[in-house]
């Protein structure tokens, strides 16, 4: 039954009948979203995106990618050999166009929308090197992980723009508008801490481990206040990252308690 519902949901896409998801003949997913959110970066400021993601976005194209690894090993473990050879067909052109179309030789464009190249250092390229099935060799994995502990790891979380950026917005506060220019322009989500972490493993193993563990230290006092035993929605992406939006969010604590499973999976697989 699972590899079933799958399957319709890969032939949903693949037979072109989503309204704004469109697999191009390079095998790449392709939405548009320059009048509305398409991504988890949706804050909308008079009816428009305030963070306009269109074209080939990465972690869309980083996943499909894993999807069809996954859903053809999936099939031919089920005895569906003809399915399972077309995804198989469809994985080997994204990953023969993944790194032509995002690699900008030091990390991933964001987004490419024709000749536009959206080289923003954002925390999105993260799902090409945590998921199971990539696209990229190891040092290009290396590179991504490197350039985002240096410029958006936080204490608590990961920065959604690094300070780089000249649309980098380093508090949370003032009017609604202030808040949404900043929610995903610099503002810190602790639960993008899963995926960073998972990347990190990925790429260090064994020697990556005790990082791991310290890194999870700077939620431990936050549980403490505020709301207790619980994490804020997002922080300021400037010292001394201060806890904004809703004071408890479901998907923050559980990518941490997510987390905690995977070191201690991680930790038994490798005594």
């Amino acid at each position: 039954m699972y590899g079933e519902f799958l399957k319709e949901i890969i032939e949903y896409i693949l037979k072109q009948r989503h309204p704004n998801l469109f697999v191009h003949e390079n095998g790449l997913l392709y939405v548009n979203g320059w009048d509305k959110p398409v991504t988890w970066m949706n804050s909308e400021c008079d009816g428009h995106p305030i963070t306009p993601r269109s074209g080939y976005v990465v972690e869309f194209n980083a996943l499909w990618y894993n999807d069809l690894r996954f859903v053809s090993e999936l099939a031919a473990m089920n005895g569906d050999d003809y399915f399972s050879e077309s995804l198989t067909f469809y994985a080997d052109k994204v990953k023969e166009n993944f790194a032509p179309t995002f690699w900008n030789g030091y990390y991933l464009y964001d987004f490419v929308s024709g000749d536009y190249r959206e080289v923003s250092v954002r925390p999105n390229m993260l799902w090409a090197v945590s998921l199971r099935y990539s696209p990229l060799e190891n040092k290009q994995k290396k590179s991504i992980v490197d350039i985002s502990t240096k410029e958006l790891l936080t204490p608590k979380g990961l920065r959604s723009l690094s300070p780089k950026s000249q649309n980098y917005h380093g508090t949370c506060d003032g009017s609604q508008k202030d808040r949404d220019q900043a929610a995903f322009q610099g503002a810190v989500w602790p639960w993008l801490i899963g995926t960073y972490l998972e990347a990190y493993l990925t790429v260090y193993k064994n020697s990556g481990f005790s990082f791991a563990e310290r890194t999870l230290i700077g939620f431990e006092e936050e549980m403490s206040l505020g709301c207790i035993g619980t994490l804020a929605e997002m922080y300021d992406g400037n010292p001394p990252f201060r806890g904004r939006g809703g004071i408890s969010f479901a998907m923050n604590v559980a990518e941490v308690l997510r987390v905690l499973k995977i070191l201690n999976n991680y930790n038994k697989d490798n005594i």
